[in-house]
């Protein structure tokens, strides 16, 4: 009897033995792959973007969208629908959801030095998409974006040369404030300064929109200047596209009477190429998801990232278009 009770207690023991080590084992094992037992934190990332206002903008947000879900991250999305306040807002509201990292293309360049305190304040790293701001650099730990003042250099060069540096200049200018419409007109003001005969007679916003681009053409073709336009420069294609319709229905001929350049490369400026009636898109690409999402998983993992990283872009005159709109992903 008393042998029997032993080897039972013996037993027992190694079963409890046993049962120990397995959840040491696995114990051990969340701890070098938290993965292995969904203990994994899943990175959640605050984007506020600027709006609608565009085919780029809408490009530009499906990419970030797309990639994001691609990843496994879970996207926080605010749409600012083309107000500071509303970013704001969302920036707050993600510093309070306590997300691992806030992404924002600003709607303007100044106004963002509280709010960016206060997610440093919070510990929440803060990453630029698109557009800069005029800020404490030590308020963000990265900006990705194109290289505005050289699109417009870009615009300014390629305009010279197809007028053979004589101009009389109409120009649709962005959302006021604005890095892209800042630096755009710094950079085309940059090219076209060599060239006397090339003059700007009349600029407004057209808000990077079709809609308030057509109204500001039609504007300027029934002003006293009008007859003299010769050129037209939109910051961006969605402005030019509208600008088209009011040249074409004031009996002008988009592209030969007025020559046309713009920024963006979007899809149906390709198109309004192959009709000529653009006669040259400068590119600044949307298609960045995935170099932001490099640089916000680099950000979240406490790696360096560099402080300013140039989106790679080209300049598509009318001549290139056709070969070049069955590629045209955006």
């Amino acid at each position: 009897m008393k042998r029997g009770l032993g080897l039972w207690l013996t037993g027992a023991v190694a079963l409890a033995l046993g049962m120990g080590l397995l959840v040491s084992c696995k114990d051990d094992t969340a701890k070098k792959d938290p993965g292995a037992t969904g203990g994994k934190k899943k990175l959640v990332v605050g984007f506020s973007q600027i709006g609608a206002e565009s085919a780029w903008r809408t490009a530009n947000t499906d990419s970030i969208k797309a990639e994001a879900e691609k990843r496994g991250i879970e996207l926080k999305f605010a749409d600012a629908q083309q107000k500071q306040q509303n970013q704001i807002g969302a920036i707050r509201a993600f510093i309070t959801q306590k997300v691992d990292v806030i992404a924002f293309s600003p709607v303007v360049e100044t106004g963002w030095e509280q709010v960016l305190k206060e997610a440093k304040a919070a510990g929440i790293p803060v990453v630029l998409s698109d557009r800069a701001v005029k800020a404490d650099d030590s308020l963000y730990v990265a900006f990705l974006g194109a290289d505005f003042i050289e699109e417009g250099r870009r615009a300014g060069t390629f305009l010279a040369k197809a007028t053979g540096g004589k101009a009389q200049i109409a120009e649709l200018r962005g959302t006021p404030g604005s890095a892209p419409e800042l630096d755009r007109a710094k950079g085309f003001r940059e090219a076209i300064e060599k060239y006397p005969d090339m003059k700007i007679i009349k600029s407004q916003t057209g808000n990077f929109e079709r809609a308030k681009g057509k109204e500001a053409m039609e504007a300027f073709l029934k002003s006293p200047e009008g007859a003299q336009i010769t050129a037209l420069y939109a910051h961006n294609d969605d402005m030019a596209l509208g600008a088209i319709q009011a040249i074409e229905e004031a009996g002008k001929k988009p592209g030969k009477d007025i020559t046309i350049v713009s920024i963006d490369g979007v899809k149906a400026a390709f198109e309004a190429m192959v009709d000529g009636k653009l006669n040259c898109t400068v590119e600044c690409n949307p298609l960045i998801g995935a170099q932001l999402f490099d640089i916000i998983e680099k950000v979240a993992a406490k790696k360096p990232v560099e402080k300013r990283i140039v989106v790679e872009e080209g300049v598509f005159e009318q001549e290139k278009a056709k070969d070049a709109l069955p590629t045209r992903k955006y």
